[in-house]
């Protein structure tokens, strides 16, 4: 569905803008009022973007499915901004459960 060459770079790139909204002013950035609000905020906008992918995902095209992804991705990225989580480790998660069993690797998560 692309037309363009696009890598995850962008993502990295918005990591950038998302960090460097931290303490400024909540009036002139809509990130910088997220992260003054706070995880809770943030957390219940994940959800909302979430629940507005699965919808999207069952009654929508694949134009609003990418929408609400790339909706669903920022705002969690504005969580991991706002916990001083580097994607890094998020990708170095990724990678760890490369060629490990979706059952298997669950099954070895502690219980909770």
């Amino acid at each position: 569905m692309s037309s363009g060459i696009v890598d995850s770079g962008v993502l990295e790139g918005l990591f950038d803008v998302i960090k460097s909204r931290r303490g400024q002013s909540p009036d002139s950035s809509y990130t910088a009022k997220l992260l003054a609000r706070g995880r809770g905020e943030i957390a219940r906008k994940i959800g909302e973007e979430a629940c507005e992918t699965i919808v999207a995902a069952l009654d929508e095209t694949d134009a609003e499915v990418i929408a609400e992804s790339a909706d669903l991705l920022y705002h969690l990225m504005v969580l991991w901004a706002q916990m001083e989580i580097d994607p890094a480790d998020v990708w170095a998660e990724l990678q760890r459960r490369e060629g490990i069993s979706g059952i298997a690797e669950k099954n070895a998560r502690p219980k909770k």
